[in-house]
């Protein structure tokens, strides 16, 4: 499926070929990703996610092809600007030790600070209010490795709210956290989407969550777009066993009405 002409894009890739130590990974990639939705990267390991959300946030060099932030290719805009309009919180990310929360958070706004400008009333605000957004305040001056993992992972995402850009892209957000520690994330997430309008995007493993919390689906094999669209247009028994060569069956969830695949397996 692609996007309804009526959907407004936040960011989309032209041919865009993308390659770790020689070894290409995406190649002539066409997508699209719809502004103010939350969406949904999954795919088996190996299939490009993480590759594709790097090279979305110009953390990667395309080998080929374009990648355009709201009609402007991204390569052209500078670095703080590109910085205040598209934040990225990458797959396991690391601190200084005895860093606090609020420290971390400021980190958001250095996009914002130069030889004439330095901190300001509006940064200070900015970092409060990520601190408030994310339920952060009682743990404002502990040392980020004091948290638990859900907090730790909720104090990353409030140094991205402070960057105050209407695009975050999150690698496996729930990684290594536990299913409550995983809802409490993923519930913050879209609460942000829905009240503020972010557009998020992210890379998940878990195909039921991704389809419990995401308006749109990209499914990657090898690199390259097997399907995209609503959960249920995309989480269905063929798709399941094309994407990631599973048999499965598809029920509907009981308490959020989005698809809910059961694998099958040879033995059970």
């Amino acid at each position: 499926m692609m996007l309804d002409t009526a959907t407004t894009v936040a960011l989309t890739t032209r041919k865009l070929t993308l390659a770790y130590d020689g070894n290409t990974v995406i190649q002539g990639l066409d997508l699209a990703i719809p502004q103010g939705r939350i969406t949904t990267l999954v795919g088996p390991n190996g299939c490009g996610k993480s590759t594709l959300l790097r090279g979305l946030a110009r953390l990667l060099k395309p080998q080929g092809g374009t990648v355009y932030l709201a009609g402007e290719a991204i390569a052209h805009l500078p670095s703080k600007t590109l910085a205040r309009r598209l934040g990225i919180l990458p797959q396991s990310p690391s601190a200084p030790e005895g860093l606090t929360v609020r420290e971390l958070v400021a980190q958001g706004r250095y996009p914002y600070q130069n030889w004439l400008q330095q901190w300001s009333r509006e940064d200070e605000l900015k970092v409060e209010a990520a601190i408030a957004t994310t339920h952060l305040e009682a743990f404002a001056n502990r040392p980020l490795d004091t948290l638990s993992g859900g907090q730790r992972q909720r104090a990353w995402i409030a140094m991205a709210l402070a960057q105050d850009t209407d695009i975050l892209l999150l690698d496996e957000p729930t990684t290594y956290l536990d299913v409550a520690h995983q809802i409490e994330v993923l519930d913050l997430l879209y609460h942000l989407n829905q009240s503020a309008h972010r557009t998020i995007v992210m890379v998940l493993h878990d195909l039921n969550i991704a389809g419990r919390y995401s308006h749109h689906l990209i499914a990657l094999r090898q690199g390259q777009v097997l399907a995209q669209g609503t959960p249920a247009e995309v989480i269905t028994e063929s798709l399941v066993k094309q994407v990631f060569d599973l048999d499965s069956r598809i029920i509907t969830d009981p308490v959020s009405g989005t698809p809910l695949c059961i694998p099958i397996s040879q033995f059970l």
